[in-house]
């Protein structure tokens, strides 16, 4: 007899673990649109040069055998009544299993210039191009500038004060603090975290809140709560808090403020949170069709309140789950 065809899309953490959980025990096939594995919970010390490329991000083909079959695409459809997905340059591929584990995409929820101007934070080339834009900031700067100067032209903002964004931040002023002295500079940098909510890392518990306001105060970062980013250009940030508007020159502002579906999974007839993510059973299937599994942060579990936080260790953990389902 054939093997069950099961096609695992996204090959972060939950989609790779799937895989190589399954390997061997059916005709498994992982899709995803880069050619590099990314563990995303150093990604903040690559920015900062602590590891290089190859001991975080290894190419699939270092992490899967023959077991596994590898297709490097974009995702442009899902057909799930027809059971297969539709490839970018490739031939649609048909399924027994379906794993989705595609993961989200930045949500600039429609502040003005946000998508065109402000930088993402997700991937290798995200780092690499945060790190050229400190750097371009602190060249451009001449020995004799006043301090006030100085910390105009390294003003730089983070949006989100999630897990993501405070030790980003944190990060961003470490290494331009760090940079000062080497450089003569005078004076020292700004870096602003700015969030909605009222509190950083919404959503954990006090005693996590506490040594992330420690650590947010040790590096210097000025935090902004019940603050609303109003607009983006390509050297300015406007923000609003209790009903006044500022603006501030800025070096660069990086987006952390959340994640949405990407657009293959909003598409999908199936039952969804408020949110808009797959409503799951404490098995992963989804409700509707029960060969389709969801994890990572594109699924919802409603017996877990308010939500589970979409974190690399969670997607790890249910990975295990999916793979003894299926």
């Amino acid at each position: 007899m054939s093997k069950a065809k099961i096609l695992i899309l996204g090959g972060g953490f939950g989609g790779l673990f799937t895989a190589l959980e399954l390997a061997g025990s059916a005709d498994v096939t992982l899709v995803s649109d880069e050619d590099h594995f990314l563990f995303t919970p150093m990604l903040y010390e690559y920015l900062s040069g602590e590891v290089e490329a190859w001991h975080i991000a290894p190419r699939y083909d270092e992490l899967i055998n023959d077991n596994v079959h590898f297709v490097q695409a974009a995702i442009k459809g899902i057909d799930l009544a027809a059971q297969s997905v539709l490839l970018d340059g490739h031939e649609s591929l048909n399924y027994d299993a379906l794993v989705l584990a595609v993961g989200g995409v930045t949500n600039y929820v429609g502040v003005e210039g946000a998508e065109e101007f402000t930088l993402p934070f997700r991937k290798l080339s995200h780092a690499e191009n945060l790190r050229q834009r400190m750097v371009a900031a602190l060249d451009r700067i001449p020995p004799d500038f006043a301090p006030q100067d100085v910390r105009r032209e390294t003003t730089f903002a983070v949006v989100g004060a999630g897990a993501s964004g405070c030790e980003l931040s944190t990060k961003m002023a470490d290494l331009l603090n760090d940079a000062f002295p080497r450089r003569a500079l005078q004076g020292e940098p700004r870096v602003l975290v700015i969030e909605m909510g009222d509190r950083v890392v919404p959503g954990m518990g006090d005693q996590i809140r506490e040594f992330v306001e420690e650590a947010l105060h040790e590096s210097r970062v000025e935090v902004h709560t019940k603050t609303r980013v109003v607009k983006v250009t390509a050297d300015e940030l406007t923000f609003e808090h209790e009903g006044t508007q500022e603006s501030l020159k800025t070096a660069g502002v990086v987006w952390t403020g959340g994640v949405k579906m990407s657009p293959v999974i909003e598409h999908l007839d199936v039952e969804k949170s408020k949110r808009g993510l797959l409503v799951v059973k404490p098995t992963l299937q989804l409700s509707d069709y029960v060969n389709v599994f969801a994890l990572g942060d594109l699924a919802f579990y409603p017996d877990a309140t308010p939500t589970l936080a979409g974190t690399a260790q969670l997607a790890f953990q249910q990975a295990s789950l999916a793979a003894r389902n299926i």
